[in-house]
């Protein structure tokens, strides 16, 4: 099963600020009672984007620039330190990439968010706490540039500005060789999975 080669992604971008923003801010534990991870997108951030009234609040996830990633559906969000942290939910990811984010820049993130994350395909670049606000700056004044996350290169770049960029080589591995999956790993060498369950007598029943 041959999956995309995931080097660079090219994509207007959205600061969402704060540190230590955990799952359940990105997606409230009462959407995960779904059967599918559909329509997950629309949900993300929901109880900071809303009050109980059910009026929007000022967010970054309810600006024009917001509305234009999840039309693309292909985006950058520019997080904090300790992005997705909390309760290890696979929903709060998949809610942002249902919406439209297809990479994170931030200051470092969560490990099981990172490694839901990096399965979906999706990049979570780290920058230094100077290069960080620098970024974050740069794309709140600059909302038209789009913002180049390259995994090959270690690099997060917009307009004029270069950052040097840090992702675990493993994961680096995965996305630039296509190989972020690992279920479309598995289901690939399915033949080599039957022949060596078959050699085994407890599954064999011999």
């Amino acid at each position: 099963m041959s999956l995309a080669k995931i080097t660079q992604v090219k994509a207007l971008a959205l600061a969402v600020p704060g540190d230590d923003i955990d799952t359940d801010r990105i997606i409230p534990a009462r959407f995960l009672r779904c059967v599918t991870f559909d329509g997950l997108g629309e949900h993300a951030f929901r109880d900071e984007r809303t009050g109980p009234d059910g009026k929007e609040r000022p967010h970054p996830m309810n600006s024009a620039q917001a509305g234009r990633i999840a039309a693309a559906k292909q985006g950058v969000m520019v997080v904090g330190f300790n992005f997705g942290c909390g309760s290890s939910r696979e929903h709060a990811p998949q809610s942002l990439w249902r919406f439209g984010f297809t990479a994170f820049v931030g200051g470092s993130f969560a490990e099981i968010f990172f490694g839901n994350s990096t399965t979906l395909g999706v990049p979570c670049l780290t920058l230094s706490k100077e290069d960080l606000a620098e970024c974050d700056a740069f794309v709140r004044a600059n909302p038209n540039v789009e913002v180049t996350v390259d995994v090959e290169k270690l690099t997060v770049s917009a307009g004029v500005k270069s950052w040097k960029a840090d992702i675990a080589a493993s994961a680096r591995d995965g996305l630039v060789n296509g190989k972020w999956d690992p279920i479309a790993d598995l289901l690939e060498g399915a033949d080599s999975v039957a022949k060596t369950a078959g050699g085994l007598a407890y599954v064999a029943g011999k």
